[in-house]
């Protein structure tokens, strides 16, 4: 892999470190501001409106810059809202705190990017293993954002202050690395060359499964990630049970990245696809059984591996279905629909679980985890009936 690779999968530590930082925090942050316990949560819900409204900015905004500047504006973003965090802790403003996980919100979203960027660098025939490898930083990740959280927090007088000062650090260090992230821009295509309409692209059965597979292993995921916490609280398990889980949870979603590129170029993405909603399934039939610690753990690491082979699979597949010049406008598409679905998980996982139960909540995703295959049976049906030399 060039060297680039390996940069953008520095860079995307980094960044899951931070989410693991601001997932850990926030919740906390907002029991402290809220004018009542029910808007605890909502500085997790604004990040993930923030991630969500910068989906196609972000696509188009680097199929005009390209993805270096690109970068470089998502992570001066994502400094600033925490510089604005900073702010409103020691002002103790509840609204202006929302505003700074918005704003770091939309630097996520440029973040998310990291991977199409590492296709674009890879060598012919290396692009899932470099989707792979990109994603694998979430590993160091996995170690990298609770200790962080853990030992900044009471780094400064006001609560949590020290947070902030540790993700500003995170951002900073992706600075530095992007300094030598050089990525050449798409070749420009002739103004005489016929593009498609964005509708037309979305219309493409295999379009459909990549954005379906995606949004269902990204959906089902966060959905019962961000409801575990509440639903272990409520089955007697401590703070530190519920933290071992989560990071359990997150090396299983991301260190089988270093095998999931290798695996997607030996058995295709349709059979990786295919085997990540199993795994979705298997982890709904665990919650069903009981909710002692080791469930949660058997579960949370099914569903993190349900994730990896789904959605990075889903992101190799996306890159076939579009032109070069077609490039922006596609990926934009596909992670609007994609993190639409993540923000909306997040904000009804707490009424759901709170309402219906750990076990209801996971039956109920089960018809989700089939959705993938039923569009791959479509998808194949569809195919039949085009031109034989016709791929999408």
């Amino acid at each position: 892999m060039p060297r680039v690779v390996l940069l953008l999968s520095l860079c995307q530590a980094l960044l899951v470190s931070g989410n693991i930082l601001l997932i850990a925090v926030s919740p906390l942050i907002g029991s402290q501001l809220a004018p009542s316990p029910a808007w605890s949560t909502a500085p997790v819900a604004t990040q993930w409106l923030g991630l969500m409204c910068a989906t196609i900015p972000a696509s188009l905004i680097m199929g005009r810059l390209g993805r270096r500047r690109g970068f470089v504006l998502g992570n001066l973003l994502g400094l600033s809202g925490a510089c604005l965090a900073m702010v409103a802790l020691q002002a103790q403003q509840f609204i202006l705190f929302l505003a700074s996980t918005w704003l770091i919100g939309i630097g996520i979203g440029f973040g998310q990017l990291y991977r199409f960027a590492a296709v674009e660098a890879a060598p012919e025939g290396g692009r899932d293993r470099a989707i792979g490898l990109v994603m694998g930083g979430g590993v160091l990740a996995a170690f990298l954002g609770p200790w962080l959280a853990r030992y900044s927090h009471a780094l400064a007088d006001t609560p949590y202050l020290g947070s902030f000062f540790g993700l500003a650090a995170l951002y900073l260090l992706a600075l530095v690395l992007l300094r030598w992230v050089h990525i050449a821009p798409a070749a420009p295509h002739s103004k005489t060359t016929s593009t498609r309409s964005l509708l037309d692209i979305m219309r493409q059965p295999s379009f459909i499964l990549a954005a379906t597979s995606a949004m269902v292993g990204y959906g089902v995921m966060n959905l019962a990630m961000t409801a575990t916490p509440i639903a272990m609280a409520d089955a007697g398990h401590n703070f530190d049970q519920v933290a071992t889980t989560i990071q359990w949870h997150v090396v299983a979603m991301f260190l089988p990245s270093f095998l999931t590129g290798r695996l997607t170029a030996r058995f295709g993405p349709v059979f990786m696809i295919v085997t990540g909603c199993l795994l979705l399934a298997a982890s709904v039939a665990v919650a069903q059984f009981q909710t002692s610690y080791a469930h949660f753990i058997i579960g949370l690491v099914l569903l993190g591996l349900g994730w990896n082979f789904t959605f990075l699979p889903a992101t190799g597949l996306l890159t076939e279905v579009h032109k070069p010049e077609e490039r922006a406008r596609t990926q934009a598409a596909n992670e609007f629909l994609v993190f639409s679905t993540v923000a909306i998980t997040a904000l009804i996982a707490g009424p759901l679980v709170n309402t219906v139960g750990w076990s209801a909540l996971n039956a109920s995703l089960l018809p989700l985890c089939l959705l993938p295959p039923v569009t791959l049976a479509w998808r194949r049906l569809a195919l039949r009936r085009r031109h034989p030399h016709t791929n999408l």
